[in-house]
Order: structure tokens, then sequence, then C-alpha cells
């Protein structure tokens, strides 16, 4: 029975991704910072683990806890919108911590075991804001970018002892905390010569038009984990794929 350690299921991609592979028969190591069973089903295949991807004994603790897997997701992040004259470098540098930082080293400390046995996948949750500049994600997008030139090389690296990486790319996704928590973090609002970009750039985000949902993203990552013939970027959500295909 295959095995998946997912990172960031407390709600969003994370969530919908451990129910769809508990879905498949799968067992799942679902963590979160702070554990929460009850958002899941209840299933013998399922362990619920505290996981903070900034603290390197969390990282240690949980992935020892975990045991043997075959698959990596490295879904944790947090989101960021604001012009650069308003990111405090406190914020810059947890962002980095979390959505870069954070997936190197939970990678890290899972790929010896992979290496051993010549086999494994990991599979690295990015965004399709990579593809396409957007304005007020400087911080947030160069985060991203990061984790998709780092799973590039990476993927060079452990060509030779059979490990696969691949890269998920979800588009706009409305329907999950991602927006909430990047207000939450935004409570000194935008810099004043900002602030009218701000409304006409928050104002597009209502406007209708091809999104991405959980399921989008849950699927492409099953997809990624599965199927050693698909390519290394994988688009996820009808935004996504348009996108993928103009860029």
């Amino acid at each position: 029975m295959n095995t998946v350690l997912i990172t960031g299921c407390s709600s969003g991609f994370g969530l919908e991704t451990a129910r769809l592979f508990l879905d498949r028969g799968w067992t799942v190591v679902a963590t979160m910072r702070t554990p929460r069973a009850d958002v899941l089903p209840r299933s013998e295949r399922l362990r619920v683990l505290p996981l903070d991807v900034t603290d390197p004994d969390s990282i240690a603790a949980a992935v020892a806890a975990a045991g043997p897997i075959d698959v990596l997701v490295n879904n944790a992040g947090i989101g960021w919108a604001n012009a650069l004259e308003g990111t405090p470098m406190a914020i810059a540098r947890g962002i980095f911590e979390t959505n870069t930082i954070g997936t190197m080293a939970v990678t890290q400390a899972v790929l010896p075991q992979f290496r051993e046995r010549r086999a494994g996948v990991v599979v690295n949750v990015t965004s399709t804001v990579t593809l396409k500049p957007l304005h007020l994600l400087s911080v947030y997008t160069a985060s991203k970018a990061a984790v998709n030139a780092f799973s590039e090389v990476l993927a060079l690296e452990l060509e030779p002892f059979g490990v696969r990486v691949r890269i998920v790319l979800p588009g706009r996704a409305p329907g999950t905390r991602f927006g909430d928590n990047a207000r939450a973090l935004m409570k000194d609002g935008f810099p004043e010569p900002y602030a009218a970009l701000a409304q006409r750039v928050f104002a597009s985000f209502q406007i209708p038009g091809p999104i991405t949902e959980s399921r989008d993203v849950s699927e492409a990552v099953w997809r990624a984990a599965t199927d050693p013939a698909c390519p290394m970027r994988l688009p996820a959500g009808a935004d996504a794929v348009a996108l993928a295909a103009a860029a």
C-alpha cells in the first residue's frame, strides 16, 4: 500500500488532496501546524501529525513519525499581496521561510529514504503567478518562482536514483482560505501611492471567469504522484491551463 505525506492539510488544496488520496486507497500522513483530525474522514489509513515547515525539530519529528513514504507533497504556504514598498522585510523573510525554505527543508528530510530505496516522488505546489506577472505579488511570486527553479534542478540531481520531481501550478482559487490568510497579514493596508492600484487589482478579482477549484489541484497532484510520463509542470484549474497554454 502506497503512502503519501502532505503538508498544509488543514484546509484548501492540502485538505482536498488528502481526501482524494484516501478515497483512492492510499495511506495518508496529513500534516498541519495545529493537527485537526476532524477535518478528514476517519480511516485506518489516515495519520494526522503536527508539522511546522519553518521548524527543523518539527520537520524531523514528523518525518520520523511518518515512517517510510512513497510520495511527498509540499503544499504548505502563505500568501501576500502588497507593493514592495508596503512589505516589511520581516514579512518577506517569513514568506520565503514558509514557501521556499520550508519546501526545501521538508524535501531534504525525506530524500535519504527515497535515495536509498531508489524510488519516490516529490510534488511541489507553486502557482501560475510564476507564469504571468501580476501587480502586488512581487514577494509571493518570487517565493514560488524559487521553488520552480529549485524543483527543476532537484529533478536532475535525483534522476540517477529513480526519484521523480514534479510541479503543480494552481490558478486563482477564491474558494480557499488563501485570500483571507493574506488579508490577515496585511492589517496595515497599502502605502497611499499604491491605494488606487490596489483597489483596481482587487476589483478585477471579482470579474467572473475561469478559476481553480481545490479538486483541480488534488487531481493534478494525483497525476504527478502516479503517472511517471506526466510533464514536469502541471497546471491545475481552468484558468491555469489557459494561462500555461498562452505562456
